[in-house]
């Protein structure tokens, strides 16, 4: 897609920033619907639910839309939610720098305003975080008044020091490691984790129980306390099932794959043995070349005798010979494979399984023995593992699918925790949409534990930063130094006030006048209270009430929102707001060359 350019002469990479992130505004909020996608060229359309399945369909040609597109796809690697906010944020914020600009304030005042805004939500959320354990004693009904008392436990998250990161072309993986948690000398006990779950949940019940009952099982195998909060998520595994209703879903322990029927057969044959495995992490192809790899130089080819079909066939002559002599049963791999080595291992009963995920092979390493190795022609009789036996999970073959059978691939041990959520749809374009969904949930759990603590959810965290910030934008009005900090911190509260409404609109329950009315009525209710504890209700839920119409599924609970999602979420719509305001800026003013340092834009 085009990014649409309203003025030429203003800062370019803001407005197409702002059309972009338009995309985002249907996707928000819990009541998602599905979208059809054509291809007006090829005639092929896919289905999605969120906008970050739009913008993998569309071809961006703006370097700003690749530019946001490349920070969706980190941002979703690591946290697998938020992607919506992000986007949608990013639009907004931008549409708040370029009213700075159109006011006269200048960039950097823009840029340390807009940081120092960011910092104060950060405060916000840290003196409002609640503790799993709090979360449990509210849904129980054992807190006191609303049960949302600031907590004070330790939740350290420093955003200033975060924010003074040079800006770069292209944002990294976030660590998770390094987003916040709360620091405790002893970790407290997790009474009951569907509490949490069902604050969690989102609107996505039924993926959430799924989540839910993956936790358990991986619990169980591992012969751990279920009141123990520790999961290991990514010894999850989707395997994706169409033809078959949804209300089928199921998580069953161990590797659940989906093999042609060529596999199926080996699989057959298979069963009940103790196979020897192997693990490798690239493809298993003659021409796979691993990343990085560089290749000799200086020399140079005097005769050709063999055509590439003849170096294929030849290399796949030779790895045959390989894994026959070491005497292999079943090779996993992180790649792919290609048909005459998969059709050569078929005929002598060895079974190929495609594109395990890295985690799992590592679990299938670390389980059997086995020595991951990246090329296929590295195997030895020391990298091989034992004790890995297969079975038919479900036989497919009379259903008339391409998948001939569902097979269970289980490593010594009881499996490690490995742990499939099996998603099944009559519709097979809804099926990614559903995995996506899962996922969400699944990390959602991931962080709260991580974490130790979740936010205020439905609005109420949205809300109490909103306050504050038009706080203090009032109290910056009354200086006559600083008069830009009142304009920005107004924008930056209305960005957040436009992400709070559209939701609220989406949910079909509320017009954006209605959802507008509530949030300024509540805002006036917050100045008229003299007490300092945040106690704004769930407007999301509020909305309804007052509307007097019964969601289909009324939570029981509270909700909650991620701590170490949201404010990662918010850092990074800021940081693509600001790398393309300065690359604006030195667009249009030369900047960048001979700037003094001390004035360069670090975020």
């Amino acid at each position: 897609i085009d990014c649409t350019i309203l003025n030429n002469r203003q800062h370019v990479g803001l407005q197409q920033l702002s059309a972009l992130a338009e995309l985002s505004r249907s996707s928000l909020g819990p009541c998602k619907s599905f979208k059809f996608v054509q291809d007006d060229s090829t005639g092929e359309s896919a289905l999605v639910c969120s906008c970050y399945r739009i913008l993998e369909t569309l071809e961006l040609s703006c370097p700003a839309a690749q530019l946001v597109c490349e920070t969706l796809q980190a941002h979703q690697k690591v946290f697998h939610s938020g992607s919506g906010c992000l986007l949608f944020l990013m639009g907004a914020w931008s549409r708040a720098a370029l009213r700075c600009l159109q006011d006269g304030i200048p960039v950097t005042h823009i840029v340390s305003t807009m940081s120092e805004g960011m910092d104060v939500c950060t405060d916000v959320c840290r003196s409002s975080t609640v503790s799993i354990e709090a979360v449990c004693q509210v849904s129980s009904g054992a807190a006191e008044d609303s049960g949302l008392a600031p907590q004070a436990d330790g939740t350290a998250l420093d955003m200033r020091a975060r924010r003074k990161v040079k800006l770069s072309r292209h944002f990294s993986e976030t660590n998770s490691g390094s987003v916040s948690r709360v620091t405790q000398a002893v970790e407290p006990r997790l009474p009951e984790l569907g509490l949490v779950a069902q604050g969690l949940s989102h609107g996505c019940g039924d993926s959430m129980r799924l989540a839910l009952q993956a936790v358990q099982m991986q619990s169980e195998a591992k012969r751990a306390d279920v009141s123990r909060p520790g999961f290991d998520v990514t010894k999850f595994l989707t395997c994706l099932l169409p033809g078959v209703p949804e209300e089928h879903a199921c998580v069953v322990g161990g590797c659940v794959v989906l093999l042609p029927a060529g596999g199926a057969l080996i699989a057959q044959r298979l069963k009940g043995k103790t196979l020897q495995v192997a693990v490798v992490t690239g493809d298993l192809s003659h021409d796979f070349r691993h990343l990085g790899f560089n290749g000799p130089t200086g020399i140079q080819r005097v005769t050709n005798r063999l055509s590439s079909s003849g170096r294929e066939d030849d290399w796949v002559e030779r790895v045959g010979a390989l894994l026959l002599n070491l005497g292999v049963d079943l090779i996993l791999i992180g790649g792919s494979a290609c048909e005459k080595m998969v059709d050569l291992c078929w005929r002598h009963q060895i079974l190929v399984v495609e594109k395990v995920r890295a985690a799992i092979l590592r679990t299938f390493a670390s389980l059997t023995g086995a020595v991951a190795v990246t090329y296929a022609t590295q195997l030895s009789r020391r990298c091989l593992g034992s004790g890995v036996k297969v079975w038919i999970w479900r036989d497919l073959s009379g259903h008339q699918r391409k998948p001939a059978a569902a097979v269970n691939i289980c490593p010594g041990g009881g499996g490690g925790g490995l742990v499939t959520v099996v998603l099944t749809s009559s519709v097979h374009g809804k099926l990614p949409s559903l995995e996506e969904r899962f996922w969400a949930c699944a990390y959602r759990l991931h962080y709260a534990l991580q974490d130790r603590a979740l936010l205020p959810g439905a609005g109420r965290t949205e809300m109490l930063c909103i306050h504050r910030l038009l706080k203090l934008g009032a109290e910056a009005r009354g200086g006559a130094g600083n008069w830009y900090r009142a304009a920005v911190f107004q924008l930056m509260a209305d960005g957040l006030i436009d992400y709070f409404t559209t939701v609220m609109v989406n949910t079909g329950r509320c017009s954006a006048v209605h959802a507008r009315t509530l949030v300024n009525q509540q805002l006036q209710n917050r100045d008229q209270q003299t007490d300092s504890a945040p106690n704004f209700p769930q407007l999301l839920l509020e909305g309804e009430r007052q509307e007097g119409i019964r969601p289909e599924e009324p939570p029981a609970g509270e909700v909650y929102d991620n701590l170490s999602v949201k404010l990662e979420v918010w850092r990074k719509a800021l940081d693509v707001v600001f790398l393309i305001l300065q690359t604006d800026t030195e667009i249009l003013t030369g900047g960048g060359q001979h700037s003094d340092s001390t004035d360069s834009l670090l975020l």
